[in-house]
């Protein structure tokens, strides 16, 4: 197959040049209810693929993204005891779950990521809506049980920061600690 950015033939999506050249992560941080939360890209970086998140595409995409980002973070973090990792929403929606793809790269020494464990019980999509909206149309998440009180809270984007406060303040409700919150991109200007 020919890479989607420079046109030669390998075996990945993206060749392993293009990857080391466009796809080398950077650190943004900023905070929600003094969480911090921790992106990789800017979302103007990679804005094309994170577009392709519900197709047979973003499969892969999301792939090369957490590899390249969420896997070698994972790589370098230590910590005092395991803890958990969880993904908002990760259902599965047309054949794969772009969070879940995310979270299961975190899988480390000191990390266990579980999945299906944050439940948007309110099925809306935030893409291109306004902080309003979003304010006004909760997610409404509910927790399921797992073991370890401490964890990370997963998601691609952070654009006003209404899908992580609501997630955070759910958790917070179950008695479970957020440590920071990993993001794939942040999309403040």
């Amino acid at each position: 197959m020919k890479c989607l950015l420079c046109g030669d033939y390998t075996f990945f999506h993206i060749c392993k040049n293009c990857q080391e050249l466009f796809l080398a992560p950077s650190i943004y941080k900023r905070k929600v209810l003094d969480v911090d939360v921790i992106s990789f890209y800017k979302y103007d970086e990679i804005k094309d693929f994170l577009h392709t998140k519900h197709t047979d595409l973003g499969y892969y995409i999301f792939n090369i993204l957490a590899k390249n980002s969420f896997f070698r973070f994972a790589k370098e973090f230590e910590y005092n005891e395991i803890i958990a990792s969880i993904a908002v929403d990760d259902r599965i929606k047309e054949n794969y779950s772009h969070t879940a793809i995310l979270n299961s790269h975190l899988k480390s020494k000191y990390i266990t990521p579980k999945f299906k464990k944050l439940i948007a019980t309110n099925d809306i999509s935030y893409s291109g809506k306004s902080k309003e909206y979003r304010l006004t149309h909760p997610r409404n998440f509910t927790c399921k049980s797992f073991k370890e009180g401490s964890l990370i809270l997963v998601d691609d984007i952070i654009t006003t920061g209404a899908t992580l406060t609501q997630a955070i303040t759910t958790l917070k409700k179950y008695d479970k600690e957020v440590l920071f919150c990993l993001t794939l991109a942040d999309a403040r200007k």
